[in-house]
């Protein structure tokens, strides 16, 4: 089954959460399989925090020709989230106000904002209906945002490891983050590396936060007693930090950050389980037993102000991670949701 890129361009001042406006913006987004004759077999993925619009690369486990959202059966969208780095429009894009990369100066962003710009392209593919949205953590986010906004387009959604409103102790993670891409003297210039030996620093907070402490134990622990240098974990986090500041950026790391701490269901509405009660979708939630940064209390959260939410939890080594580690387990509660009240697991063809 082949599949596409393409380029979503939209022309128009788009205005902002935050009040500001950008003079039109493009995504990146990618699809995967062929539209049924009534359009009702999409699935639309949103990313996490460093993901792109090719969920092949990175979810192959669950959209891949004999896995469960097979694209013999699907038509399968996923964008590359307004901000980012994969083809979207971000801070290394050009303001057309002043024919230079954004840098520093490109707005923050929200996830309302986001789903906004999806909405948008969603109009643009003519996708009256979608079958299934599903995303984690950062994407998970915007799953429920845009499950909020658009109630009646939905008609399956899978949150996975992911919140209502992002929480103090993630907010904290994140602010360490950003205060070691600070500490980069090179972070204050207008250049596509600046703040990038940060960002190493920055993804090596990340990690203890996207694992927990039995992963480290198990995968990165001494072979030997005699080890006094180049520890496996102290290797690893940099192994981690390199392989982030390769393919990502700085800035757009910052920007995505802020995003998901400023996510809040709750905002300009009466109540964050207010906001939750509009969703209409036969939800999923799905939690993870290891997770420090999104903890399971916050998917029981979800479950219990979700109108008839079902709630499963998977069991991991990796933390948050595991969402996109243990592709059975999480293949195998979304089977069993859609056995249940005996919706077929199959789009028809």
């Amino acid at each position: 089954m082949e599949k596409y890129d393409h380029t979503f361009h939209y022309k128009q001042d788009f205005s902002l959460e935050s009040g500001s406006t950008l003079s039109g913006f493009q995504l990146k987004y990618t699809t995967l399989g062929k539209l049924n004759a009534d359009r009702s077999n999409v699935v639309w993925i949103c990313h996490a925090l460093t993901g792109s619009s090719d969920f092949t690369d990175w979810w192959s486990g669950l959209f891949d020709e004999g896995r469960f959202f097979d694209p013999r059966h699907y038509f399968i969208v996923c964008a590359n989230v307004l901000g980012g780095c994969y083809g979207s429009t971000g801070p290394l894009s050009i303001d057309p106000k002043t024919s230079k990369p954004y840098y520093h100066n490109f707005p923050p962003v929200t996830n309302r904002d986001v789903v906004h710009a999806f909405d948008l392209l969603r109009k643009e593919l003519r996708l009256e209906n979608i079958h299934t949205l599903i995303g984690g953590s950062l994407g998970g986010q915007q799953v429920l945002e845009w499950a909020i906004q658009q109630p009646d387009v939905f008609q399956h959604i899978i949150p996975i490891a992911t919140n209502a409103n992002h929480s103090p102790w993630g907010i904290a993670f994140n602010e360490a983050q950003r205060m070691a891409i600070e500490t980069d003297p090179t972070w204050k210039e207008n250049h596509p590396r600046a703040g990038l030996e940060g960002l190493k620093a920055a993804r090596a907070i990340g990690m203890i936060s996207y694992r927990y402490y039995e992963t480290y134990q198990h995968t990165q622990a001494e072979k030997s007693n005699e080890t006094l240098r180049d520890f496996r974990a102290a290797t690893y986090q940099r192994y981690q930090g390199q392989k982030l500041a390769n393919r990502f950026n700085a800035f757009t790391y910052w920007g995505l950050s802020i995003m998901m701490d400023t996510h809040n269901v709750g905002r300009n509405r009466p109540s964050v389980a207010d906001a939750l009660k509009k969703i209409k979708a036969r939800t999923l939630v799905v939690g993870i037993d290891s997770d420090i940064l999104f903890p399971l209390q916050e998917q029981k959260f979800l479950a219990e102000h979700i109108p008839d939410a079902r709630l499963e939890v998977m069991s991991s080594l990796y933390g948050h991670d595991g969402f996109l580690v243990e592709f059975e387990q999480l293949s195998s509660h979304i089977k069993n949701f859609f056995a249940q009240d005996h919706i077929s697991a199959r789009a028809s063809a």
